[in-house]
């Protein structure tokens, strides 16, 4: 079975560049949206515990099962942990058999970012050049770069209610050519933008972006409502937007839409991605895209991260199924 470590997908980034890798991430989201009705799906099984959520999330087709392991703990940084820590894992639906575990931590970075460019390549306008980030957490340098290699972005504009993660952007940003304007408030982050990224992570009903700071029609990607009682936009927002989901099912549960009534629907993504509903802010006006995080995507950054490292041979492999010759003699390795 292979197993890949932090300094093994630190190695294929490298390797791959971030350029190629987002790119072909994207086009990998693309192609497993397009293929919806294939996969098994439900939404993702959470416990709910003091200070935050664990989750699994599984989905498969009939070829790759693969399940994802990840918290959501808002507190955690107070104790030098990560808010979000994740492992995954991809099999062979046939037979189970377990091909690859490994660190997603990383990889859910990744993904989320490639899904909400990946999304905005469809939705938004074409010729946007501002992009918002509220919240500069641990997801804001991967949405710039996502966003950068979809979009002809001039400036990033950002603001967050802790200043050294502020300060933390900016020294991670420095190497990119891009204008950086750091702001007081979410009202004059979303001032001129394009594309708005709301991303907090304290787990309960908050409004960080309301309709009076829309000055004009935008794309808003909201990703940091993921969970049941955790919301980050205005009630009154969500209804007077164009809101498309990634899973209706479970962004009932857990995303903006479960501040509306249960009978409330809306387009699925992967309805925009097979062309099947066209929407766009040009035609539409403001749109929010409601993403909780699904578990297709992590199949997609799974599969292809399986696939890059058996091509560049990275990785370990480790005896964590028993190999013996009378598989029925479970014992006889004792």
């Amino acid at each position: 079975m292979l197993v890949l470590e932090i300094q093994d997908i630190k190695e294929l980034i490298k390797k791959v560049g971030y350029k190629d890798f987002y790119t072909t991430l994207i086009e990998t989201l693309e192609e497993d949206y397009s293929n919806w009705e294939t996969f098994d799906k439900c939404p993702r099984v959470a416990n709910h515990v003091d200070g935050g959520v664990i989750e699994l999330m599984p989905i498969s087709n009939n070829k790759l099962y693969s399940f994802k392991y990840v918290n959501g703990h808002p507190k955690n940084p107070d104790q030098g942990k990560f808010t979000v820590m994740a492992t995954g894992q991809l099999s062979v639906t046939e037979t189970g058999e377990p091909l690859m575990f490994t660190e997603m931590t990383l990889l859910t970075a990744f993904r989320t970012a490639a899904n909400s460019a990946m999304a905005a390549k469809h939705l938004a306008k074409k010729d946007s050049k501002v992009l918002s980030l509220i919240g500069t957490g641990t997801q804001s340098e991967f949405q710039y770069l996502a966003f950068s290699y979809v979009f002809d972005l001039e400036e990033v504009r950002y603001y967050d209610t802790d200043p050294k993660a502020m300060d933390k952007f900016e020294k991670n940003m420095s190497q990119f050519n891009i204008k950086l304007t750091r702001c007081k408030d979410s009202k004059e982050a979303a001032k001129t933008a394009d594309i708005i990224t709301t991303c907090t992570a304290d787990k309960k009903y908050q409004t960080v972006l309301t309709k009076d700071m829309i000055e004009k029609d935008v794309y808003i990607n909201g990703i940091g409502g993921d969970c049941p009682g955790k919301t980050e936009l205005e009630k009154e927002l969500v209804e007077s937007s164009t809101v498309v989901c990634e899973y209706l099912e479970q962004c009932k549960i857990e995303g903006e839409i479960q501040q509306l009534p249960a009978e409330f629907t809306c387009t699925e993504l992967y309805e925009v991605i097979r062309g099947e509903k066209n929407i766009n802010v040009e035609t539409h006006g403001t749109i929010v895209f409601d993403s909780v995080g699904f578990a297709i995507e992590d199949y997609s950054v799974l599969r292809l991260i399986y696939k890059l490292a058996k091509e560049n041979n990275v990785g370990k492999d480790m005896n964590l199924i028993p190999q013996i010759d009378d598989v029925k003699d479970l014992f006889s390795l004792l």
